[in-house]
C-alpha cells in the first residue's frame, strides 16, 4: 500500500512537471514569433513638418509708411482721406485713367500707377527726417493689393490709350471704364498715400510736429497734390522754416503765417488752382479750427479767379469774324471786276 501510493504521488508530481514543462514552451514560441513580427515591421516614418514659404521681404522703400501711426499728427487722416477723395479735388475713379497733364495712368484718388522708386535728398541739415518715394509698384505692395493686378490694370491701360490714341477722347470715356479695383483697395490705396504725404510733409517742413492739426494738414495736402515738385516753392519753404525768434508759439502767430500765406497766394499753382488753392492756404491761418468759413472767405477775397480762359476765347471770335469778313470783300471785289 506504501508502495503504490508512493508511485501515485511520483506519477502526479511527474504529470504536473510535464504540463508545466509544456507551458514555458508555449510562452517561450508566442513571445518569439511576437519579436520575429516586430523585428520585421519598420517602425513607421515620422510625417514631415509642414514648411511654409516665407513671406516675401518688404521693401525698405515702405517700411516708415507701415509703421505710421496716427497719433503721430494732430488731425483725422480719415479727415485728409475725406478731403483727397472730394471730387473738386482728384475724383474719385475705380479704373485706370490717363493724367491730365502727363497722360500717365491714375486711379482711385489720383494715385500715380507707374512711377519708379525715386531718389529725394534731404538737403536740410537741420531736418532728421528723409523723404519717401517708393515706387506705385511698392506703394501698391504697401497697400496690401496683388501685384499681378497691378501688372494688369497697366496693361489694359496701354491698350486702351493706344486705342483711343488723344488724351481728351480718354477722359471722355472715363464713365464707361468697367472697375478693376473695389472701392476697399481704393481706399487702401489712398490711405497708403496718404501717410506718404504726411512723411514727406515732415521732411519739408522740420518744425512739422509743432504746427496746429490744420496747417500739418494743409502741408500734407501740398505734398499729396504737388509731390517733389514742392521743392520748387523755395521762398515758401525757407519762409515756413525760419519762425520769427522770440516769438513763443511762432504756430499761433497770425502776421507770420500771413507771409507764408502770400508766397502761396502769389504762386501760379494758387491762380490755376484756384478752388483747391483756397481751402489749402485757409488751413495755414492759426484761426482757422475757430472759423473755417471765415479764414477761407479772406483767402478768397484775395485770390482772383484767372480770366485768361474767356479772353482768349473773346480773342479768337474777334479773329475769326475779321477772317470772314476778309474773305467776304475779296469776293465782292472780284464779282466787281
Amino acid at each position: 500500500m506504501r508502495a503504490e501510493t508512493r508511485f501515485r504521488a511520483i506519477r502526479g508530481i511527474t504529470t504536473a512537471l510535464l504540463i508545466l514543462a509544456a507551458a514555458l514552451a508555449a510562452f517561450g514560441q508566442s513571445a518569439a514569433g511576437q519579436a520575429g513580427t516586430e523585428a520585421a515591421t519598420p517602425p513607421a516614418a515620422a510625417e514631415p513638418a509642414s514648411v511654409e514659404a516665407p513671406a516675401p521681404a518688404l521693401p525698405a522703400a515702405i517700411e516708415p509708411l507701415l509703421s505710421f501711426r496716427d497719433s503721430e499728427v494732430k488731425f483725422r487722416l480719415a479727415d485728409l482721406m475725406d478731403v483727397l477723395r472730394d471730387r473738386r479735388h482728384e475724383g474719385w475713379v475705380l479704373a485706370a485713367y490717363p493724367d491730365p497733364k502727363t497722360g500717365r495712368p491714375l486711379i482711385g484718388a489720383g494715385v500715380s500707377l507707374d512711377l519708379p522708386e525715386r531718389e529725394h535728398a534731404q538737403t536740410d541739415p537741420e531736418n532728421p527726417h528723409a523723404f519717401v518715394e517708393p515706387s506705385s509698384a511698392e506703394l501698391w505692395q504697401a497697400a496690401g493689393l496683388d501685384p499681378a493686378r497691378l501688372r494688369e490694370i497697366l496693361d489694359t491701360f496701354e491698350e486702351n490709350a493706344a486705342e483711343w490714341r488723344w488724351m481728351r477722347r480718354h477722359h471722355r470715356r472715363i464713365p464707361e471704364l468697367a472697375p478693376e479695383i473695389t472701392d476697399a483697395d481704393a481706399e487702401s490705396l489712398l490711405r497708403i498715400s496718404a501717410i506718404q504725404a504726411i512723411e514727406n510733409a515732415r521732411a519739408y517742413c522740420r518744425n512739422f510736429d509743432e504746427l496746429t492739426g490744420s496747417q500739418q494738414m494743409a502741408l500734407s495736402q501740398l505734398v499729396y497734390q504737388m509731390g517733389v515738385n514742392l521743392g520748387e516753392f523755395d521762398q515758401f519753404l525757407s519762409l515756413m522754416n525760419q519762425p520769427p525768434v522770440g516769438a513763443g508759439d511762432f504756430a499761433t502767430d497770425v502776421r507770420y503765417w500771413s507771409d507764408v500765406e502770400d508766397t502761396l497766394i502769389h504762386s501760379q499753382w494758387a491762380r490755376l488752382y484756384r478752388v483747391r488753392a483756397v481751402s489749402v492756404i485757409a488751413m495755414l491761418d492759426p484761426r482757422y479750427a475757430e472759423d473755417p468759413g471765415a479764414s477761407e472767405q479772406r483767402i478768397a477775397a484775395v485770390l482772383r479767379p484767372v480770366r485768361r480762359h474767356r479772353r482768349r476765347a473773346a480773342l479768337e471770335t474777334a479773329a475769326y469774324h475779321r477772317r470772314a469778313a476778309g474773305r467776304k470783300s475779296s469776293r465782292a471785289r472780284r464779282r466787281r471786276a
